[in-house]
């Protein structure tokens, strides 16, 4: 659809959709990651992150002896 719709535009149309675009993006709040607190939140959640700490062997559905593949 969004290309037939810009088959269907002149280059000005388009170069007009694309600068309504920027102008929405650059009016757009930023805030400073530093005042954010994604930091914070990352490392509230790193004890959990199975990803940085681990799986128990205990917990881990792949690990262990649970049988196999038997090609006859």
């Amino acid at each position: 659809l969004a290309a037939k719709m810009a088959r269907d535009m002149s280059d000005k149309e388009i170069l007009k959709m694309e600068l309504d675009q920027l102008k929405k993006e650059v009016s757009t709040p930023r805030t400073p990651v530093s005042k954010c607190n994604t930091v914070n939140f990352v490392e509230g959640l790193l004890p959990n992150d199975p990803l940085i700490k681990g799986v128990p062997d205990d917990k881990n559905p792949y690990k262990g002896d649970k049988g196999g593949c038997i090609i006859t």
